[in-house]
């Protein structure tokens, strides 16, 4: 089983731009990361670096700035991070959680529509 490294909620943030743009330099995440952030470059390197230290992402040099990889498949870390999510409010059980939601009307109407018609596909293909 491969380890998936601890990221931070910061570094979370580099992490969604490198996912969204892999192959993407120095400059280019410290462009997108400013946009949303009020980091400076040097926290942005910083993290960089941190996050490569950590294995989470790749880098190599084209010219003269570092290009950025990601080496944690972004859907791996999600499963990883949810079932975490789950296990530490829920125990471990995902209609513990879809029960508090539906019960203090986190849900929108559109959402519950939305999560009506998955179960009923589901339903419908495990009777296939």
């Amino acid at each position: 089983m491969k380890i998936t490294p601890q990221i931070s909620e910061a570094e979370l943030e580099v992490m969604k731009i490198i996912w969204k743009h892999p192959n993407i330099n120095t400059n280019e995440v410290i462009e997108k990361v400013t946009k949303t952030s009020k980091w400076s470059p040097k926290t942005i390197q910083t993290m960089l670096l941190r996050l490569i230290k950590k294995g989470a992402l790749n880098h190599y040099k084209e010219g003269r700035v570092f290009v950025y990889t990601p080496n944690v498949d972004k859907s791996d870390y999600l499963e990883i991070e949810s079932r975490s999510f789950l296990e530490r409010f829920y125990n471990g059980t995902l209609n513990s959680m879809v029960l508090n939601f539906l019960e203090k009307d986190r849900m929108s109407e559109d959402e519950i529509n939305e999560l009506y018609q998955i179960l009923e596909k589901r339903m419908n293909r495990k009777k296939e």
